[in-house]
């Protein structure tokens, strides 16, 4: 028996930490699968789409769709138009999508109205926060699926509210923690990233807060943009901040005219970094400050007390397990939070249930049994 096709997408930055570990367990059944991996482009700046493929170990995409930019309807309506003849020539038995970006619900549409089955990995994950574009592509897709793969117990509760089968809906563990364990021993140290872009302030392991920014929420309001940057500069003052910017949201601060207000000497400012740099950069932070999802369950995992610059989240064991603690764009709050992690050591938490690094080979063995071992 020839190995069926399984047409597997990735998309932004995100997907590729969540499709590393499915690729590697379907190449380990390549009797039975064949991978035909699909980068639709969305995260389109060549040389960090290179570094994540080489990093993780992700084999070159057979098919680049090379969408690029735009609002989100452009976006998502292009990867549409640009997907479609993919499913058509390759012919796959499914189709699997990974997270929540426009790259997720745009080819998870086009699947279903081919009458070919949608699988989605981290499916059933709510913030019931209806203004964040994820929430809209999460709920969506999840209804569009025959699979869902969730990386979380209560995230099934979820899904069954929505009126989703339970038959349908399969607990297999956090695939972010697949490549975060298999990816620890070869993180970056501290000193090799600073060396490496040219940072010669003298930063110490656990001396230093890492941040990210990038919402819309949090990046495109001027008023809030200005108090978080405000806020990272007295944050500054009590210990060292490295900030990989991104390029959006260096365009915004600049802008705004607001990088007098981070000191140059006590935050460090980054282009984007591969996710070897991150991965050795969350490792050896005191604290992190950050208003990305995929960040709240790296911290839980590694035991590093996490501030999230948000007012909700889709993944609520991070704060009721984990290392997570929501502060939203209070001044106050977030103040109070970081002061009580440099005295106190700030919240230890546990790893969560599954969060094992054998996701991958639960979500493999169970495509097998549901579409291959029936045939």
């Amino acid at each position: 028996m020839s190995p069926k096709t399984l047409v597997c997408v990735v998309g932004a930055r995100p997907n590729f930490m969540k499709m590393a570990p499915i690729i590697k367990q379907l190449q380990a059944v390549n009797h039975l699968i064949k991978p035909y991996l699909v980068h639709t482009g969305q995260h389109y700046d060549q040389a960090m789409k290179d570094t994540f493929f080489q990093q993780l170990g992700i084999p070159e995409p057979d098919k680049d769709l090379g969408v690029g930019s735009g609002t989100h309807a452009v976006q998502t309506a292009n990867i549409m138009l640009r997907f479609e003849p993919v499913l058509d020539e390759v012919a796959p038995f499914a189709v699997l999508v990974v997270g929540d970006v426009n790259s997720t619900i745009a080819c998870g549409l086009v699947a279903v109205k081919k009458n070919i089955p949608l699988i989605h990995v981290e499916a059933g994950l709510r913030s019931y926060d209806r203004e964040m574009p994820e929430e809209i592509n999460r709920i969506l897709t999840d209804q569009l699926s025959d699979l869902l793969f969730t990386t979380e117990r209560a995230a099934a509760d979820n899904l069954l509210k929505e009126g989703i089968n339970q038959q349908r809906i399969c607990f297999a563990g956090n695939v972010m923690i697949d490549s975060l364990l298999a990816n620890c021993r070869q993180a970056s140290t501290l000193s090799y990233t600073l060396q490496k872009y040219g940072c010669r302030q003298a930063i110490s392991e656990k001396n230093y807060a890492l941040l990210t920014l990038h919402r819309p929420s949090n990046v495109d309001e001027p008023e809030t943009l200005a108090r978080l940057i405000h806020i990272v500069g007295e944050t500054s003052k009590k210990l060292p901040v490295i900030f990989p910017v991104h390029p959006r949201t260096q365009h915004k601060i600049t802008e705004a005219g607001l990088l007098s207000a981070l000191p140059e000497d006590r935050v460090i400012m980054l282009p984007p970094v591969g996710y070897l740099e991150m991965l050795g950069l969350m490792q050896s932070a005191r604290l992190v400050l950050t208003d990305s999802g995929g960040l709240q369950e790296e911290t839980t995992a590694l035991g590093v007390p996490c501030v999230t610059l948000r007012e909700n989240t889709e993944r609520p064991i991070t704060v009721t397990e984990g290392t997570n603690t929501i502060v939203g764009t209070d001044a106050v709050k977030i103040v109070q939070c970081v002061d009580d992690i440099l005295s106190s050591g700030g919240k230890s938490g546990r790893i969560p249930e599954y969060w094992d690094g054998q996701a991958a080979s639960r979500i493999v063995d169970e495509i097998v049994r549901r579409y291959i071992s029936v045939s």
